[in-house]
């Protein structure tokens, strides 16, 4: 008999010392490495993905508050996957196996077909592709509305920087350049815009996070010549760390930096989570996308050393 791991096929590209393993089960992150060293918090094979570690969030990304929204004049409602709070998160995609597309040496494609969910009644070809490269590895997330109804959609995913040995979370230094964080209420709900100046939120400038605990979406993000967002998770020197990177079209970051997961877990690596909408967004319609049949949206994001 054979034993299937709890994420399925696991699959491996490699290119130029780094070394990145995927899941069949959701299109997962399960690790990525540079010359062995963790750039991503990953998690053994004969185990599930904790605290949604790697995952891509599709059709939306964060909570809807009771699971319910309203679309074109139709109130629909959500299974509550997470019951604690009792709202729908994150999305249907991370629930499924992937198809394999195209696979080479140092790139991988993989594709699922999600049809109609309870609350969700729309039919979409996603695919996702993660590709090395010298500068690290870079991930393009598309989905394309192959139904006959304008669908409502969100992109998120969910990996957890790491610097491994080199320096415990606390001491890290965090770069964030985000002008705006979310403010939210006792069930992650967002009450309002904040500006971060003056407050434990603002990591325009790289300081330590120490015992700042996060689970914040930030927005009014500074971008560089290349349109490009950048995050970075650097030693308490300021060397050997991680980069996140976000593409145009991203114009959310969620960080967390784990407190409520499990006893063992907590604070060994911060999620940096690039979104195309808030928390709550199906249900307020912030930057939600709106895709006619035949739309298809497409979004880049990546990890890299520092």
């Amino acid at each position: 008999m054979t034993n299937i791991a709890p994420t399925g096929t696991q699959h491996t590209i490699a290119d130029g010392g780094f070394q990145a393993v995927i899941t069949e089960l959701g299109a997962g992150l399960r690790s990525l490495t540079l010359d062995g060293r963790p750039l991503v918090l990953d998690f053994p094979e004969d185990q599930s993905p904790l605290g949604g570690a790697g995952l891509p969030l599709l059709p939306w990304p964060n909570r809807i508050e009771d699971g319910r929204y309203t679309f074109d004049g139709e109130d629909r409602q959500l299974a509550l996957s997470e019951p604690k709070t009792g709202n729908a998160i994150h999305g249907f995609s991370r629930s499924f196996p992937w198809r394999l597309l195209s696979h080479d040496d140092a790139s991988i494609r993989l594709g699922l077909r999600l049809f109609p969910q309870l609350g969700y009644p729309h039919v979409l070809d996603l695919s996702i592709r993660y590709a090395l490269d010298a500068s690290g590895l870079e991930i393009e997330v598309s989905a394309e509305n192959v139904g006959a109804t304008d669908a409502p959609y969100g992109f998120g995913a969910h990996p957890y920087l790491s610097l491994g040995a080199l320096c415990p979370l606390d001491d890290a230094l965090l770069r964030l350049p985000a002008a705006e964080w979310i403010a939210v209420n006792e069930r992650k709900i967002p009450t309002g815009r904040q500006d971060v100046e003056g407050t434990e939120y603002d990591f325009r400038t790289a300081r330590p996070i120490g015992a700042t605990e996060l689970d914040t979406a930030f927005t009014g993000l500074e971008r560089g010549a290349d349109g490009r967002v950048r995050v970075t998770l650097t030693g308490t020197n300021g060397t050997g760390g991680v980069e996140l990177w976000a593409g145009e079209g991203i114009e959310w970051l969620q960080l967390y930096t784990g407190d409520t997961l499990p006893e063992g877990h907590r604070r060994q690596g911060l999620a940096v989570e690039p979104m195309t909408c808030p928390p709550n967004a199906f249900r307020t319609g912030e930057d939600v996308i709106r895709l006619a049949p035949g739309d298809r949206a497409v979004h880049h994001w990546g990890i890299g050393p520092i």
